[in-house]
């Protein structure tokens, strides 16, 4: 006996893996039911590529196609499509495009999964079920007319029609259909000469017909398709960031268990940062740790793997597909692939034009104006690989780390043309000999842990006691929050945890240490921190927290009291997690 999937669209990423995006289905979800009361707008989910963004997609539809009654007329019909890279005709796009709206409406109002498998119903045993189904002809028999009429080449402008229908049909019916849809930078594709930006403006006005849409090509997607031309100003934002330490540290210990890897705790955060808080990354290396049958234990053992899968594993594979597509879309691969090596491999933030000019002189020799070096990097920055700052007219790097670096090793593989294989062993060696950029493992897991209870307790009043404080404690909205920020040369300058709220800053310490409580000189040495921060930001309040897992001698705690400091041990940290439905500290 077959069983039923649980899902219309199927999640690639296993239950017990998947982390942190409830605020996103949470919100698309939620802003998709509201459609039924005319009241929400087209969305665009912003965010780099491997954020997980289809994943959400994928998610928030299956939960909408299970989770209302079918049946009820006011139900939201929810319909998803991924643009293709690839570009037939005109025709076969708009007979597509329609077809998968009509499987995606009949599926959902009779509960049917199959009808959106093209090998268990073809298009003509789709149409004759509708006519069967006395109760969809009225809604739906224009969308077996207009197929047929696309067959038989019958309409003057058939994208532009066929990316209207789903909104002519929630308009003429007065009902509610939300369109998903992904990879939607792919309206535009100069190197199939398609291009069908223009025709979607009125499609995406309709608040009977709300459009949510998302893509693999932010710059792209960004800049050229929803800032600029027909559907400026038409789509709300909803921008979709890394993991925070927290949360990537979670996802570290859930893809450990799923791929039976051997991580060690302490590590957990560290790798999030290593990999930029990227799930794809993460997971990446966690499933490369298995397959090297290594122990995440150190940092050492850490740089080893992820030299390894930089040069010949999971995430050179996923950068050098990202890098080829986007070189074959713009159709450009000599001078293009020289100019994009030449500015990973550069000093400093800035990309600076000269010297690539210089560069392709001397290693190519060739003699390039600084106006097509310009032109070609304005290229490069809609595929993501580098930063256009279009008002200052100037480039920067990516601040991606993983993607720097897989640059340069590509860079001299496949541009350059040397031995892969010596560049992959100098890689190795070079990362072999790395300094640890965390000494304190166990401090820097507290930090994250701080970092995130700051980040979910926002604008809101959390008890005192676990602060050691008689009055509840209000936490503002914070415009960033970093951790190991420095503010001038020398360790004493380097902040723990640094939160900023415009007026009001926050400064913190961690300590994880055992058998030693925090001494009355590190607390002036917190308020000395503080006091540079409070300069530096020109703030009117100073906020000071300080965490011990082994506790405060009596003379910090006087000190601290005589100062208004915020201080937490372990029990009151775990306190603050549980108050505010989070991880407990691991035990170390």
């Amino acid at each position: 006996m077959i069983k039923t999937p649980n899902w219309v669209i199927k999640p690639l990423v296993a239950e017990e893996v998947y982390t942190d995006r409830q605020e996103y289905l949470d919100y698309l979800y939620h802003a998709a039911l509201k459609a039924k009361t005319r009241r929400t707008s087209s969305t665009v989910l912003l965010g780099q590529r491997r954020m997980g963004k289809t994943e959400i997609f994928k998610r928030v539809v299956n939960r909408l196609f299970f989770e209302q009654d079918h049946e009820e007329p006011q139900a939201v019909v929810p319909v998803y499509y991924s643009f293709p890279e690839s570009f037939e005709n005109r025709w076969d796009f708009a007979i597509k495009y329609v077809e998968n709206f009509l499987r995606w409406h009949l599926a959902f109002r009779l509960r049917e999964p199959k009808l959106l498998s093209k090998e268990m119903i073809n298009r003509d045993q789709l149409m004759a079920l509708i006519t069967k189904k006395m109760a969809f002809i009225e809604v739906l028999e224009p969308s077996v007319n207009l197929i047929k009429s696309l067959i038989q080449q019958q309409i003057t402008i058939p994208e532009e029609t066929a990316l209207y229908h789903p909104r002519w049909i929630s308009d003429y019916h007065d009902g509610t259909i939300v369109m998903f849809l992904d990879e939607f930078q792919n309206l535009r594709l100069p190197q199939h000469k398609f291009d069908v930006v223009g025709y979607m403006q009125e499609a995406v006005e309709s608040p009977t017909c709300p459009h949510f849409v998302t893509g693999g090509r932010l710059s792209l997607l960004v800049r050229e398709i929803l800032g600029r031309g027909s559907l400026f100003g038409r789509f709300q934002s909803y921008p979709i960031e890394s993991f925070t330490g927290y949360w990537g540290s979670e996802l570290v210990s859930k893809a450990a268990n799923y791929y039976e890897a051997k991580v060690a705790e302490a590590m957990a955060p560290v790798i999030a940062k290593r990999c930029g808080g990227n799930p794809f990354y993460i997971t990446a290396l966690i499933k490369q740790a298995v397959k090297l049958e290594k122990t995440i234990a150190t940092e050492e053992i850490l740089n080893q793997i992820l030299a390894v899968d930089l040069s010949s594993g999971f995430i050179w594979s996923e950068l050098s597909d990202q890098v080829n597509r986007w070189l074959e879309r713009i159709n450009e691969y000599g001078i293009t692939k020289w100019i994009l090596y030449l500015s990973a491999i550069q000093e400093g933030e800035e990309i600076e034009l000269s010297q690539i000019q210089q560069a392709l002189l001397e290693k190519d020799y060739q003699t390039v104006s600084l106006e097509q070096i310009r032109e070609v990097l304005i290229k490069l920055s809609r595929g993501d690989l580098l930063e256009y700052l279009e008002f200052g007219n100037w480039f920067r790097k990516v601040k991606y780390p993983i993607l720097l670096e897989f640059l340069r090793i590509w860079g001299r593989i496949e541009v350059e043309r040397q031995n892969g294989d010596m560049v992959k062993d100098e890689l190795q060696s070079q990362y072999q000999k790395l300094q640890r950029q965390i000494r304190d493992l166990k401090g820097y897991l507290a930090e994250v842990y701080m970092a995130q209870i700051l980040h979910n307790a926002q604008r809101q009043r959390i008890p005192g006691h676990y602060f050691h404080q008689d009055d509840e404690i209000e936490v503002p909205r914070f415009t960033y929050i970093r951790l190991r920020e420095r503010f001038g040369p020398g360790a004493e300058t380097e902040i723990d945890l640094h939160a900023a709220a415009g007026i009001e800053q926050w400064v913190a310490e961690s300590k994880w240490r055992s058998q030693r409580k925090v001494s009355p000189s590190e607390v002036h040495q917190l308020l000395a921190k503080a006091q540079v921060v409070k300069l530096d930001r020109d703030a009117e309040v100073m906020r000071t927290w300080f965490f011990s897992s082994d506790g405060f001698s009596q003379p910090a705690i006087d000190l601290m009291l005589e100062h208004g400091i915020f201080w937490s041990t372990q029990e009151d940290l775990n306190g603050l997690l549980d108050y505010l439905k989070l991880r407990r500290l691991p035990e170390l």
